[in-house]
């Protein structure tokens, strides 16, 4: 019977140790302005040349200050972003516009960089992916201003 009490006890004061260390603390704010983004791409899939480029991401402010984005650049001329340059405020969002040139036949595959005041993210970059294909025959395709040659 002791061993069975002495058993009892060392599985009982075990298991209450393991318990003890398993609770975490809830995680706690940094403080400050915070960035969460909807999404960390936009894939475009397949799309015909001179198709619309635009996709969006949806900016939240997490934190308990002001978020300013001071920089909104993308990786080349054929990717423009637009973020607004008002102060976001916590909890609330805002959306940063980006168009993709539909113009090059090929794949996709660019980024934006964000820059902000964030306390959790100074710089975050989001990507943008996908295919430009030729429009089928008998589609107007996309041509040269001017007059044409005779």
């Amino acid at each position: 019977m002791k061993k069975a009490v002495l058993s009892f006890t060392l599985i009982f004061a075990v298991f209450a140790f393991f318990a003890q260390t398993a609770v975490k603390a809830a995680p706690t704010s940094i403080g400050g302005a915070e960035l969460t983004i909807d999404k960390e791409f936009h894939d475009y899939g397949t799309i015909e040349q001179g198709q619309s480029g635009a996709c969006e991401f949806l900016v939240t402010n997490t934190g308990t200050e002001p978020l300013l984005l001071t920089r909104c650049k993308g990786s080349c001329g054929c990717t423009v972003p637009k973020c607004s340059p008002e102060p976001i405020a916590p909890g609330a969002s805002t959306i940063i516009k980006v168009n993709y040139d539909t113009k090059r036949i090929g794949p996709i595959n660019k980024s934006v960089t964000i820059e902000s005041n964030a306390s959790n993210a100074k710089v975050k970059i989001v990507k943008i992916k996908g295919t430009v294909i030729k429009p089928p025959s008998g589609s107007p395709e996309l041509s040269p201003a001017g007059p044409t040659a005779k």
